[in-house]
């Protein structure tokens, strides 16, 4: 299969739609690729570099607040529960929680990235042999199949850590919210950790930082698309950029081309002007009032939240139960 020439029915079922989404978002009037395909097992690997980095504060920040109050947290978890974090990724922050949290439990760690997730799983099942692990592969913005869930606690507690809820545009994040409401149902809470707004050159560091693992990271999508779809993007020809939108209180990511050019996706040709850029990901920043009216839309009560000193990150805890809009 050569690029240019290929087959769409050569590819699986799930290179499919992986090509379907990347030829839409690439011929529409602005391009955009979906952030979901950043985490194959590459992608996960380089998030979790990124974690560590000194200009990555989320990560180090929520850390910091969950080591404090992690009891607390814990505790408004309480027993006998079934406790699903969406991305889980490596799944250290869970760690803190799964060290304090009242047995019995099952931990169910949701992720895209198959492989990744069930080598996670398995490390975690060896760590916690009183909890019971069960992973799912799968897309978590889309409704988690409840079947997968039978024989599991029908108390729910949704994790959301790490300020994924960000990479969402209002109105998806809201939706993703009334998902999460549903799935924990009447009796259930989430547990969701924020980015919030704070001065500019923080949030712009954050996501250029001096080493290049943000740009490693957001380039790896365009080697995934070549190895996965057999394309042929030159990656001397494109350049990571992350920029500040202060309109939509977000920060944007970026791939430019450097030049005009012509991109083969198996049977498609995508035309690139000079300086067009493919929009990958977006970062929403948060004030607490803005995310809480958000939240209570989708039926989610806030009812705790820990913040650090520097108010640049929060964990909320929320009950179910408001009527959603």
């Amino acid at each position: 299969m050569s690029a240019g020439t290929s087959s769409q029915t050569e590819l699986s079922l799930e290179q499919q739609t992986f090509l379907q989404d990347v030829v839409e978002g690439l011929t529409a009037s602005v391009k955009t690729l979906p952030c979901k395909y950043f985490y194959d097992e590459r992608g996960s690997e380089l998030f979790d570099q990124i974690c560590e980095l000194d200009e990555y504060y989320p990560t180090r920040t929520e850390l910091s607040i969950m080591t404090e109050s992690v009891v607390e947290m814990a505790d408004s978890i309480g027993s006998d529960c079934t406790l699903i974090e969406f991305g889980s990724g490596s799944s250290l922050k869970t760690q803190l929680l799964l060290d304090h949290v009242q047995k019995p439990l099952t931990y169910v760690p949701v992720d895209i990235s198959g492989e990744y997730l069930m080598q996670v799983a398995e490390e975690l099942q060896s760590r916690y042999p009183n909890i019971d692990v069960l992973p799912i592969a799968a897309d978590f913005s889309e409704p988690i199949d409840e079947r997968l869930l039978i024989g599991t606690s029908s108390r729910r507690v949704i994790y959301f850590p790490g300020s994924t809820l960000g990479n969402f545009t209002v109105s998806a994040a809201s939706q993703l919210l009334k998902q999460m409401a549903t799935l924990a149902g009447p009796e259930g809470s989430v547990l969701i950790g924020i980015d919030l707004v704070k001065k500019i050159d923080l949030l712009e560091a954050a996501y250029n930082d001096h080493a290049g693992v943000t740009a490693e990271f957001n380039m790896n999508l365009l080697h995934r698309i070549n190895r996965e779809l057999e394309a042929n993007f030159d990656m001397d020809r494109f350049r990571h950029e992350a920029r500040w939108n202060p309109e939509l209180s977000r920060i944007e990511m970026h791939l430019v081309s450097e030049c005009e050019q012509i991109v083969s996706i198996a049977d498609h040709e995508i035309q690139f002007e000079a300086d067009e850029t493919i929009h990958t990901e977006n970062s929403h920043k948060y004030t607490m009032d803005q995310f809480a009216e958000l939240a209570n839309h989708a039926g989610i009560s806030i009812q705790r939240q820990w913040c650090d000193e520097r108010k640049w990150f929060a964990v909320l805890q929320g009950t179910i139960g408001n009527d959603c809009d």
